[in-house]
């Protein structure tokens, strides 16, 4: 079995990570964690949300953060733009402060799609049509997470077909690339070898990436199922940041620590430095006043203290 001999990781923990944290972040520890992470090595972060401040006061200092980093050549910086609205003041700022990828999102769970944005899946991808044409027309790169990919809180196990539909629905509005995100870290491998089977009935291998939440333990061997399908891109948090919300008490993203750790010990690439990362990990954890939810971090350091 021949195996990806390098990987690309995007670290969400920025955006993904902390949009659910009760307390207020400020934007200066944000623009610290970004620095960290990409003095840590890392190649793409998912930076902040263009949303309404009253469904996620957490980002309403978006602008602010995007205006603060100082960018180093070579990294890709994301933002999500749920409507046209959020991508227009994504690039109201100079276009040095633009993101050079925004990402749209859909799930593969009609009950999901429903209950979150009140509209069927088709409808929630059509939406975002001239939003990703418009950022296409200026340049900036599309990505698209879809959600529930193995399993919704409301529908259950969702079948692989419902995964191509979604995977067939992003390309057809011009997406360029999709996570395969397992929002509720329900699934298991073989199930989550299936959903990335029918999502690259429409995406080349190289535009497919996995999200995986830990919820049950398993986000590591989902990593491990997609690396034997050939997908190289993966999604994951700094110091396991972000809870699921639907899974009272749940952990949620994959630590980056973790998954770095698992790569270096298969040999294959990521150029991180871990123990770079893991200090980011710690310097939100301890602006966040708790311990990394890492446990690659959590040995690490421990050796370290001897």
């Amino acid at each position: 079995m021949k195996l990806p001999t390098q990987v690309k990781l995007v670290d969400v923990g920025p955006r993904d990570g902390l949009q659910n944290e009760k307390q207020p972040v400020s934007a200066e520890v944000k623009i610290g964690l970004v620095h960290r992470l990409q003095d840590a090595g890392l190649k793409e972060i998912e930076v902040t949300s263009f949303v309404s401040p009253k469904w996620v006061p957490q980002m309403a200092d978006n602008a602010e953060v995007m205006h603060g980093i100082t960018r180093k050549p070579g990294v890709l910086y994301s933002v999500l733009t749920p409507n046209m609205k959020g991508f227009e003041a994504a690039i109201a700022a100079p276009r040095e402060e633009w993101p050079d990828e925004i990402v749209v999102f859909g799930a593969a769970s009609e009950a999901f799609s429903q209950k979150n944005i009140n509209c069927s899946i088709a409808e929630s991808i059509e939406r975002f049509a001239p939003v990703v044409e418009a950022a296409r027309a200026k340049g900036i790169a599309v990505r698209g997470a879809m959600s529930c990919t193995v399993g919704c809180p409301y529908e259950g196990e969702i079948a692989p077909a419902k995964v191509g539909y979604l995977a067939q629905l992003m390309k057809g509005i011009g997406v360029q690339r999709v996570d395969v995100a397992d929002t509720i870290g329900v699934g298991t491998p073989r199930k989550v070898q299936a959903a990335m089977e029918a999502t690259l009935a429409h995406f080349d291998v190289d535009a497919i990436s996995g999200h995986f939440h830990d919820t049950y333990g398993q986000a590591l061997v989902n990593t491990l199922a997609a690396l034997e399908l050939g997908v190289w891109n993966f999604q994951s948090s700094s110091a396991g940041l972000g809870g699921c919300p639907y899974a009272k008490g749940a952990t949620g993203n994959v630590a980056t620590e973790d998954v770095v750790y698992m790569l270096h010990g298969m040999g294959i690439a990521t150029g991180i430095d871990l123990d770079k990362l893991i200090d980011a990990g710690v310097y939100i954890s301890e602006a966040l006043g708790r311990e990394p939810n890492s446990r690659a971090s959590k040995a690490i350091r421990t050796k370290r203290a001897g």
